[in-house]
């Protein structure tokens, strides 16, 4: 059985986010990322445990808006954590046992061609408009970019915003700091399933915190968001469980929900 999650601020946190979502500092936690020599993010260690007995008797798939080289610094895969396949970008690559699957991204190519414009257009009609974001803008390789901001847009620009780039075949999403640009060819739901038909299994259980998760976990049959999340105050469906504790107890959280729905052999 498959079961995918998001990483960041669902089953992993920076040290960011956990002092802005307030944790306690009696949680035992497990790192799980390291950037320049240095750990920089975190899982409670129960739901560490509970992810790596999981991940050996079912087919786990992390989904992440991160590129692949940012993913690729969670050093618990695949040293720790069995892994066989990824989504990386958005859902711009899948990589299976690391390397990217070279007919998805031709795929995603000949989308992106004939369904969104440019980059360099879409920031020119943004400044025209007259979106000047105040932080520092990044490249995640050629697919989409984001800012990561010093100053929050309000929810009506953020209307106004999503609305005008809609046009031009993109959308955003506003996680933490970081505001995302992305195209809408490229979505974590279209790799997900691409997934579940090349092994000819279904998508159990899934969870996510943002709006970009929401593509995916349509096609999940059990649906987990924490409740600091993006999609806890976007959403008016109710056809997701919302988690009772907020940030890395969130995480831990959703991965004993998981437990309870994918039985383990013992």
């Amino acid at each position: 059985m498959i079961f995918a999650a998001d990483l960041d601020r669902t089953l992993m946190y920076s040290k960011r986010a956990i002092n802005e979502l307030g944790e306690p500092k009696e949680l035992d936690l497990t790192p799980v990322e390291k950037k320049d020599g240095y750990w920089v993010a975190y899982m409670t260690t129960s739901s560490f445990q509970a992810l790596k007995e999981l991940s050996q008797q079912h087919l786990f798939v992390p989904v992440t808006t991160r590129t692949t080289e940012q993913y690729n610094r969670f050093v618990i895969f695949p040293e720790e954590i069995s892994i066989k396949y990824a989504i990386t970008s958005n859902g711009a690559n899948i990589l299976c046992r690391g390397i990217p699957l070279e007919e998805w991204s031709e795929h995603i190519n000949t989308r992106l061609q004939s369904e969104s414009i440019s980059q360099a257009e879409l920031r020119s009609i943004l400044h025209g408009a007259g979106f000047h974001f105040d932080g520092q803008m990044r490249h995640a390789g050629k697919q989409f970019f984001y800012y990561i901001l010093n100053n929050l847009p309000s929810a009506s620009d953020k209307k106004v915003i999503n609305e005008l780039v809609g046009k031009y075949g993109w959308r955003i999403s506003l996680q933490g700091r970081k505001l995302y640009f992305i195209p809408k060819a490229i979505n974590k739901g279209s790799a997900l399933e691409y997934i579940c038909k090349r092994e000819g299994m279904k998508a159990i259980a899934g969870a996510g915190d943002s709006i970009l998760d929401w593509d995916f976990l349509q096609n999940c049959q059990y649906r987990f968001v924490p409740r600091h999340g993006e999609l806890a105050g976007e959403l008016t469906t109710t056809k997701f469980t919302l988690t009772k504790k907020y940030g890395v107890s969130a995480g831990d959280e959703i991965l004993q929900q998981f437990l309870k729905l994918l039985p383990l052999k013992t």
